[in-house]
């Protein structure tokens, strides 16, 4: 999209809960929701980024728990989902990497979010990384949860953890691949072996982890167009992103987190983690694809401790 197609960003609404509105992004309305009191010099706002691409931020509530230490939580839905979800015609070639990146400033503008953590989980981690590399200002740090810095590395450790699945199921996830049959209602069953070992091991699932499903079923416009059908039968545009080589680029304080259990494996964690400098790397035990809801407790303390170093002053 162009600077002529760009029009005014404005806060439209607020809630007593919180801070609630949409910001106009090149005349479509993006959803976001503050949570907490306004931030205070020495407690910099976290800005919250969800991955899909297109599954919007419910399943991120956890991280909210922040609010509590006197910062500022910041959420939105991405343009396309959720409700920032589009009704008008539309051409879905707009759904690019450079557009989101562009979101996040544009969501900072609106929002006054001049100094800022910057928090991403799987999709929402490659895009807060790939904005780092804008060199942005005031961007105080880096919190990456789940989130691979190559696709291509991505797509080998999920097709290498599905041969663990039953042969029942394996093989039912290859002939609807082969058969272009990826909508059919039994591939979508068979993704749920994956997603219960590899993406959230609670049972069941939290309601906001529910919520965000249920939302995306509703609306994968986004996601299909850049992923493709699954976790690991990526063809969207996607497919071939790689940031590996210049994650040194990355010079802010990062926090690497990751579950044992995870989609985004240990070896695709060490890949983000050996390439950022004095990145710190955190692996949570219990834990696949969701350490903030499957072990909320100690992934706070662990994201609250880091923030609190950064924020430290400098002796």
């Amino acid at each position: 999209m162009d600077d002529a197609s760009r029009t005014s960003r404005d806060v439209t609404a607020s809630t007593p809960a919180g801070r609630e509105g949409t910001i106009d992004f090149y005349g479509f309305p993006v959803w976001f929701r503050v949570v907490g009191a306004d931030a205070s010099a020495s407690h910099p706002p976290l800005l919250c980024l969800h991955g899909g691409p297109g599954a919007p931020s419910d399943y991120l509530e956890p991280f909210g728990d922040l609010a509590t230490t006197g910062r500022e939580v910041v959420f939105y839905d991405q343009l396309g989902c959720g409700n920032s979800g589009i009704a008008s015609p539309h051409d879905p070639a707009m759904w690019t990497t450079d557009l989101f990146v562009e979101e996040i400033d544009a969501v900072r503008t609106a929002l006054g979010l001049d100094r800022v953590h910057l928090l991403g989980q799987s999709w929402g981690g490659m895009l807060a990384m790939q904005y780092a590399l804008t060199q942005p200002a005031g961007v105080l740090s880096l919190v990456i949860e789940s989130s691979p810095a190559s696709m291509t590395q991505w797509v080998s450790e999920a097709n290498r953890l599905r041969s663990f699945l039953p042969a029942d199921v394996e093989a039912t996830l290859r002939r609807h691949e082969a058969d272009g049959t990826t909508d059919d209602p039994g591939y979508e069953e068979a993704m749920m072996a994956y997603y219960r070992r590899h993406l959230c091991r609670l049972d069941p699932w939290p309601d906001y982890v529910q919520r965000t499903f249920d939302k995306l079923a509703a609306n994968s416009e986004v996601y299909n167009v850049m992923n493709g059908p699954s976790e690991f039968h990526v063809t969207g545009l996607l497919k071939d992103w790689d940031i590996v080589g210049r994650l040194g680029e990355i010079e802010v304080p990062t926090l690497v987190m990751s579950g044992r259990h995870d989609e985004a494996t240990p070896t695709i964690a060490e890949t983000v983690h050996n390439g950022i400098a004095g990145s710190e790397w955190v692996l949570f035990e219990e834990s696949s694809h969701m350490c903030h809801a499957e072990e909320r407790e100690r992934c706070m303390e662990v994201v609250g401790e880091f923030l609190s170093r950064v924020e430290a002053p400098t002796p």
